[in-house]
């Protein structure tokens, strides 16, 4: 048994060997098959690979030249078209330079003509040594500037060609001018030892004023509250010819500043709402429409602000600075900064209102130079006798030119119209010029104007307005029309003239300044105005338009009482005096409606001798010519001083 275990035991044993010799085989042999398949795969991977790469190379190679190829040519044509564009561009740039230095030369030629002519200047560039030979002549026109100084510019000369970047340079002197009117309001700021240079620099530029305007066309308000009126002095000469040249005197004292200043803001408020209006945007434009009418320039020189001028100073400064050059007003201003500025003063508005000068180591400069290459040296003054001088011969020539005389023809009526008006409804006269366009009309027998007082200084033209409405009257209705009755308390020289020549209108013309004729003459107008109102109650009407309207074939003239120095009635305190009195004051009253009015003519108002101011009260129509204040104040009312700004 065991034994044939044992043989099977060896049996399975030599069984397993032999399986495992044959699968040993069938291993090796499959390894050595799958060792021969790879190789021979793995070789032909290789092989594919190495082609594929061939292949790939190739491409690659093939599409760098292709590209290659086709940049090139898109780099040649973008060379090609930059090189075009850049002759282009040099063609158009050397046209431009060459344009621009054909301009250039054209524009340094126009300096240097401009140079020569500034130079030529009649009046505004003159040295003094010139002007003060005796050849200075009174200017006709105003000028275009006003000479300040001379400038020193510095220009490169003319370039060789268009690509010259070196061109040589040379000096231009020229004068340095404020244009007129536009450019005259100057502010120059210094220090305290710059304060001689400035004033120096503004006594010279006041007498280029002077001398470059036509004579009576420019006044000043001259304040000098630091030199007490010393820093002008020179041109209180012009006060013997003319006191409004200078407004009167030197103003010193904070009082005076304010009170000068006002009435400067008063006149300015006068232009623009008597002659500005909305026709005229600037006094140049009114001027050049007025004529003969046009209104003066006028400068507001103060040396040392903010010194003596007071908060309402200062506010009428401003008005000054900010709106006085549309009416012809300009600031002059020397001023310091470290003599503390009223905080209620902008210097902005000085500074933008002015042409801005400041002193610089004893030299008064433009604040706008700011190169090197430009030079400024401002105008100095003439010796003393020579300014003097100067300022007497100015003084001679405006005594007479600031007589503004308006041609009768321009108020009378034409040859066809003489006696073709009517007094019907009123009378209605032109008297005189109102602005540049406007004619001014006196007008009777409507409403409460009916009748007027003139009032006026010996000077002012009382006389001559007087002849005027006579004249003018006497042309525009006929003796139908108006009647007039003359009393001449001046000597009976005034209206001798239309009793030696017959005046048809003339009813009654008292040339021997008789108090008691002039008494028998309102007698006459008073049995007159009785007849007139017995005559308009029997024909049931009121006044003499329903009468004339009533009955047109009946004259019924209106009756003029023409009283020049009225006031001679009342000069004794007698019957003349009180008969006088009473009479006028039933003439004035009741006239109205039987056409009788009274126009009263007067040096002044004050004094003991006039009319009762009652009856003053009923006079509508005023006409203060020049005169004081406080008769202006008569004239017109308390609140009323207009006529003092007459001149």
């Amino acid at each position: 048994m065991v034994e044939r275990r044992e043989r099977r035991i060896q049996q399975l044993r030599d069984d397993a060997a032999r399986k495992t010799a044959t699968a040993e085989q069938s291993y090796q042999e499959a390894v050595a098959g799958a060792d021969q398949i790879f190789e021979q795969k793995s070789r032909q991977a290789t092989a594919e690979r190495n082609a594929q790469t061939v292949r790939i190379e190739h491409w690659r190679t093939s599409e760098a030249a292709r590209n290659q190829q086709q940049v090139d040519e898109e780099y040649q044509q973008a060379i090609q078209h930059i090189n075009e564009e850049l002759a282009e561009s040099s063609r158009t740039l050397r046209k431009q330079l060459a344009d621009l230095l054909s301009q250039w030369q054209s524009d340094v030629r126009d300096v240097l003509e401009l140079a020569r002519r500034s130079r030529d200047l009649s009046h505004g560039t003159l040295r003094w040594p010139t002007l003060t030979q005796g050849r200075w002549r009174a200017p006709e026109a105003m000028p275009p500037a006003i000479s300040a100084g001379d400038l020193l510019v510095t220009l490169p000369g003319a370039p060789k060609d268009a690509l010259d970047t070196n061109p040589s340079s040379q000096c231009v002197e020229m004068p340095g001018v404020l244009r007129f009117p536009t450019d005259t309001a100057v502010a120059i700021e210094h220090n305290a030892e710059g304060r001689e240079t400035a004033l120096r620099f503004m006594q010279a530029l006041l007498l280029k004023l002077l001398t470059s305007i036509p004579p009576g066309r420019v006044q000043f308000t001259l304040i000098d509250p630091v030199g007490l009126g010393q820093s002008f002095s020179a041109l209180m000469h012009l006060a013997d010819y003319d006191e409004l040249l200078i407004s009167n005197r030197i103003w010193t004292e904070s009082t005076q500043i304010r009170e000068r200043l006002q009435k400067v803001t008063e006149h300015m408020e006068n232009v623009f709402q008597t002659y500005l209006r909305s026709e005229f945007s600037t006094i140049e434009e009114y001027n050049a429409a007025a004529g003969e009418v046009a209104e003066p320039y006028h400068f507001v020189v103060v040396a040392g602000f903010p010194s003596g001028f007071s908060e309402e100073s200062c506010r009428h400064l401003t008005s000054i600075l900010t709106s006085g050059p549309r009416c012809g007003v300009h600031a002059i201003v020397a001023w310091s900064p470290g003599q503390g500025i009223p905080r209620s003063f902008d210097l902005n508005d000085l500074r933008s209102n002015t042409i801005g000068l400041h002193v610089v180591n004893g030299q008064v400069l433009p604040t706008v130079i700011k190169d090197a290459e430009t030079v400024f040296e401002s105008i100095q003054p003439p010796e003393s006798n020579d300014y003097v001088a100067l300022v007497r011969a100015v003084g001679v020539e405006s005594k007479d030119a600031r007589r503004v005389e308006v041609s009768f023809s321009r108020i009378a009526p034409r040859v066809a119209d003489v006696w073709t008006h009517s007094t019907a409804d009123g009378v209605d006269l032109p008297i005189g010029r109102a602005g540049a366009a406007r004619l001014q009309f006196m007008r009777l027998g409507r409403g409460t104007s009916q009748h007027a007082l003139v009032a006026g200084k010996t000077g002012s033209g009382k006389s001559t307005l007087l002849h005027i409405l006579i004249t003018n009257l006497a042309l525009h209705y006929s003796p139908d029309e108006i009647q007039f009755y003359l009393i001449d308390f001046k000597k009976g020289v005034e209206f001798r003239t239309y009793a030696a020549n017959r005046l048809p209108h003339a009813r009654v013309v008292a040339i021997e300044s008789d108090r008691e004729f002039g008494l028998s003459v309102l007698e006459r107008l008073d049995e007159i105005l009785q007849e007139r109102g017995e005559l308009f109650r029997a024909r049931g009407v009121q006044d003499v338009p329903s009468f004339r309207r009533e009955f047109s074939d009946e004259p019924m003239p209106r009756l003029l009482l023409l009283i020049d120095e009225f006031q001679e009635f009342f000069t004794s305190e007698d019957r003349v005096s009180s008969r006088s009195s009473l009479l006028l004051d039933r003439l004035i009253r009741q006239g109205r409606a039987f056409g009788i009015h009274v126009l009263l003519g007067s040096q002044t108002l004050g004094g003991a001798y006039s009319l009762a101011r009652s009856t003053l009260g009923q006079v509508a129509v005023r006409i203060a010519l020049q005169c004081s204040e406080s008769d202006a104040h008569l004239i017109l009312s308390e609140e009323n001083s207009a006529a003092r700004l007459l001149t």
